[in-house]
C-alpha cells in the first residue's frame, strides 16, 4: 500500500476539523493538494480564475458560515494577487485557512523566478450624558444584537455600530442600529454626542484616511469613560445578556414599550422613472425576499438603502471591510456557497467589480444562485468626493476627469457577464424595467446580472 503524502495529511485534517470548502487557483507546486483533494471528497474543490476571487469568496464564506473555508493559492505572486481581500478578511475577523505552495525546498537555492519569502509576504496581510454601545462582529449577529437591543431600551444607551461591518443581522423585529459615518469629521462629530462609549467586540474607530487637520482617532473622551468588552469567559453574545441582566431587562420585550429600538415591519413602496442611485436602493429595499443576503460595495451610490432597509423581512448585510475594493462579487461567491438556500443580492459599484470580474465565471459555473445590480454611473464618484472634500486643484481639468471616469469607452457588464457564462444578464434604464428584471432574476436557481444605468 503507497504511503500516505503530506498533502493528504493536510486535506484530511482540514476535513477532520470540519472544513468543507477549497477555493483554489492552483498552479504547479499545488498538484500534490489537487490530487489530496481529489481522494477527499468530503471537501468541495470549487476552481477560481484569480486568487482575488479565492480569498474573497473565502471572506464571503467565513462571514456567514462563522467557519473557514481553505484557500488554494500559487506560491507568492499567488498569495499577492489575493492579499487585497485577506486584508478585508482580517478587519472582519473572518475564519479562513490559506494554504499557498512553496519550491521544494531543494530547489529554492537555485533560486527559481518564481521564487520569493511568502512567510514575509502572509504578515502583511445623543444628548450628553447619554451612553453609546459600538458594535462590531459577534454583537452584530441577530442574538447578540438583540440582547444589545434590549440593553438599549432598559438604559438609553445608543447603538452604533461599525461602518465597515463584516456582517450585521437586520430588519423586521431586530434592533435598528446606527451606522457610524464614512467621513472623519462627521464620524467624529456624531461621537462627541456621547460622554460614554462601550465598545463590543469591535476596535475602537480610526479615519480610513488621514485629511488636513482631520482627526485621525475618532473617539476624543477620558479613558475612563471608554470601555472595551470582548468576550472573556464567555462568547460576545453570553457577555451582552450578562450586561442585560445587570440593567435591568426582566421587563423588556421586543416591540413592546420598545421606544423605537427594534424595527417595526415597513417596506417602502417601490419608486417610479428615473433611475437614480437612491431610487435603486430604494426599489432593492422593498423588493428584496426574506432572509437574502445582501454583499453591499455599492459605495457613494448606495447610501440611500441602509435606511430604507430597516424594517424589510430580516436578512444579513455584508459590506467592505478593509477598503480594499473588489470584494463584493467574490463575496458574494463565498456566501452563495456558505447557504445555498438562501438568495445572494451583490449591490455593486461598477469601478471596484471589475477588480474581480472573475467571480462571474465561477458563479456561472458553480450556479449559485446570486443577483448583481451593477450600480453603473461610469464613474470613481468617490475620487471626486474626496477632490472637493479636501479641496484639490482643478476639479474640471482633463487630466482630473481622465482620472475619475470609467467611460469613453464604457464598459457593457452584459457582455461582460455573458462572456464569463452568466446568460441571464440584462440593462435597465429605468426603476420599472429594474423591478421586472429583478422579479425574473429572483424565479431563477441561477446567476443573473443588472446593469442598472444610473442618472
Amino acid at each position: 500500500m503507497a504511503e500516505q503524502t503530506g498533502a493528504e495529511d493536510l486535506v484530511l485534517a482540514a476535513a477532520n476539523a470540519g472544513v468543507q470548502v477549497c477555493f483554489a487557483n492552483p498552479g504547479t507546486t499545488e498538484m500534490w493538494v489537487v490530487d489530496a483533494l481529489a481522494k477527499n471528497p468530503s471537501i468541495r474543490a470549487v476552481l477560481a480564475l484569480h486568487e482575488t476571487v479565492c480569498t474573497g469568496a473565502a471572506d464571503g464564506y467565513g462571514r456567514m458560515l462563522r467557519k473557514p473555508a481553505l484557500t488554494l493559492l500559487h506560491l507568492g505572486p499567488g498569495l499577492a494577487n489575493g492579499i487585497s481581500q485577506l486584508h478585508n478578511a482580517r478587519r472582519a475577523r473572518t475564519p479562513m485557512v490559506n494554504l499557498i505552495g512553496d519550491m521544494a525546498t531543494w530547489h529554492t537555492e537555485a533560486d527559481p523566478v518564481l521564487a520569493s519569502d511568502i512567510e514575509a509576504l502572509s504578515r502583511t496581510s445623543h444628548p450628553r450624558g447619554k451612553a453609546a454601545l459600538y458594535l462590531g462582529g459577534e454583537a452584530l449577529l441577530q442574538p447578540g444584537l438583540m440582547a444589545a437591543g434590549k440593553i438599549a431600551v432598559a438604559s438609553g444607551a445608543v447603538l452604533i455600530c461599525e461602518n465597515s461591518f463584516a456582517r450585521i443581522d437586520r430588519g423586521e423585529g431586530l434592533p435598528h442600529v446606527q451606522r457610524l459615518p464614512y467621513f472623519p469629521q462627521e464620524a467624529a462629530k456624531e461621537l462627541a454626542k456621547f460622554s460614554m462609549l462601550i465598545a463590543v467586540d469591535a476596535r475602537l474607530p480610526v479615519a480610513m484616511f488621514g485629511y488636513k487637520d482631520g482627526p485621525s482617532h475618532l473617539v476624543n473622551l477620558p479613558d475612563d469613560a471608554v470601555w472595551e468588552l470582548d468576550s472573556g469567559p464567555f462568547t460576545i453574545t453570553g457577555t451582552l445578556e450578562k450586561l442585560a441582566q445587570a440593567v435591568g431587562v426582566s421587563g423588556v420585550q421586543p416591540g413592546v414599550n420598545c421606544g423605537g429600538v427594534f424595527s417595526a415591519m415597513s417596506r417602502p413602496s417601490v419608486p417610479s422613472g428615473r433611475l437614480t442611485a437612491a431610487a435603486l436602493c430604494i426599489a432593492l429595499a422593498a423588493l428584496q425576499p426574506p432572509d437574502a443576503i445582501i454583499v453591499d460595495e455599492s459605495l457613494t451610490s448606495g447610501g440611500a438603502y441602509w435606511e430604507a432597509s430597516k424594517g424589510v423581512p430580516c436578512f444579513s448585510h455584508l459590506t467592505l471591510t478593509g477598503g480594499a475594493i473588489g470584494c463584493g462579487p467574490p463575496l458574494a461567491v463565498g456566501a452563495a456557497i456558505a447557504c445555498p438556500e438562501r438568495i445572494v443580492l451583490n449591490l455593486q459599484a461598477d469601478g471596484s467589480a471589475m477588480y474581480s470580474l472573475q467571480a462571474f465565471w465561477t458563479q456561472a459555473r458553480e450556479n449559485l444562485r446570486v443577483i448583481t445590480i451593477i450600480c453603473a454611473n461610469r464613474t470613481y464618484a468617490i475620487l471626486k468626493v474626496e477632490l472637493s472634500r479636501q479641496k484639490i486643484g482643478n476639479h474640471n481639468s482633463a487630466t482630473t476627469r481622465s482620472l475619475t471616469s470609467i467611460g469613453q469607452p464604457d464598459l457593457d457588464w452584459v457582455c461582460l457577464a455573458k462572456g464569463m457564462g452568466i446568460s441571464h444578464a440584462s440593462r435597465a434604464t429605468s426603476i420599472e424595467e429594474l423591478k421586472q428584471q429583478l422579479a425574473a432574476a429572483l424565479e431563477r436557481s441561477g446567476p443573473s446580472l443588472i446593469e442598472a444605468l444610473l442618472v
